[in-house]
């Protein structure tokens, strides 16, 4: 499920923590690497819970109306279609989902105003409106509306985004891609309930290996980041010999010495591939100009390395990697 961008960009995280840290401990880089992962696979289960916490808010408000001295018709028959949803009913009796949050304590019930604050958006949106009073609703139409309800209610939250803030500093930075994630999941969810094991992993198994290779390539490009910094910084400088190296911001340094971890120390990641990873994170986490800098730069010193022969590539999608080499 993490993707290999959501990794480079929590190595980056973990680089920038590691540097102003000052305490130069590798190991306990690491582990803030493993742990920052790890807690976007929290989000992700939390965003179910969150879901739950809502329908469980919905069904609690038609409990109360029902037990009113004088229940209106509409108290005594409310519209159930909502809280009764069949996917609402698998996420509450996914094994996998459950196990997850009794062991690492996953719950919302410190904050009740967010849960009430998303009720009262969802009953006044036109989509979920359309939903409850339509004749007849299919698992598709139910999968349609809590992709609707995701996208357009709770992710553009406010309150949300505070919420995240307070329980962990990675969150707010995972949120849209962890939303992303649950909407690919809610496809793996069967109407029947036959699929019992819907969640996604965190990592994509690997053949042959208990060490899944997406972990490896975080722990790799941390490691190899930190302990060839003297060296790539020497190929920044060298490339930016109209720049003194303290002009460029920190950031900058950071994403480009990445970079150039991956181009020496990844053979079957294509060079491009690298290049444009890194160019899509500078334009979120850098400058508005970093972009175009850290491209000028890059591209520089992907030449140097290539014509060095400090680059070398291998594998499938690794045809003409060298094509753009100047003719001698």
């Amino acid at each position: 499920m993490i993707s290999r961008r959501q990794i480079r960009i929590k190595t980056l995280q973990t680089l920038y923590a590691y540097y102003n840290s000052g305490d130069g401990q590798v190991s306990k880089a690491e582990k803030e690497l493993l742990f920052n992962i790890n807690k976007a696979y929290d989000l992700y289960h939390s965003l179910f819970v969150l879901l739950i916490e809502i329908a469980n808010y919905a069904e609690s408000r038609i409990d109360l109306a029902r037990k009113k001295l004088v229940p209106t018709d509409e108290d005594l028959r409310p519209n159930t279609r909502f809280i009764d949803s069949r996917l609402i009913e698998h996420f509450r009796n996914c094994d996998q989902l459950l196990r997850y949050i009794d062991v690492k304590k996953i719950s919302w019930v410190n904050y009740p105003e967010l849960i009430k604050e998303l009720y009262a958006r969802i009953i006044e949106d036109e989509d979920f409106q359309d939903f409850m009073s339509a004749e007849h609703v299919t698992f598709t139409d139910e999968i349609k509306l809590f992709n609707h309800l995701l996208v357009d209610i709770i992710y553009p939250s406010e309150n949300l985004e505070q919420v995240l803030e307070e329980q962990s500093i990675y969150w707010t930075d995972d949120l849209e891609y962890m939303v992303s994630m649950i909407i690919k999941t809610l496809k793996r969810f069967r109407e029947d309930g036959s699929h019992k094991d819907p969640l996604l992993p965190l990592y994509k198994p690997t053949a042959g290996s208990d060490v899944p290779e997406d972990k490896e390539f975080a722990i790799k490009l941390l490691r190899k980041s930190i302990a060839n910094k003297e060296e790539y910084i020497e190929y920044i400088k060298t490339n930016t010999k109209n720049w003194d190296l303290d002009r460029i911001a920190f950031m900058d340094i950071l994403i480009m010495q990445m970079a150039i971890a991956e181009f020496v120390g990844f053979p079957s990641i294509p060079t491009k591939v690298t290049m444009n990873e890194y160019l899509e994170i500078a334009k979120v986490y850098s400058t508005s100009k970093s972009n175009v800098f850290i491209n000028g730069v890059l591209d520089k010193v992907a030449s140097q390395l290539k014509e060095s022969k400090k680059i070398r590539k291998s594998g499938r999608g690794l045809i003409g990697e060298f094509d753009d080499r100047p003719q001698k």
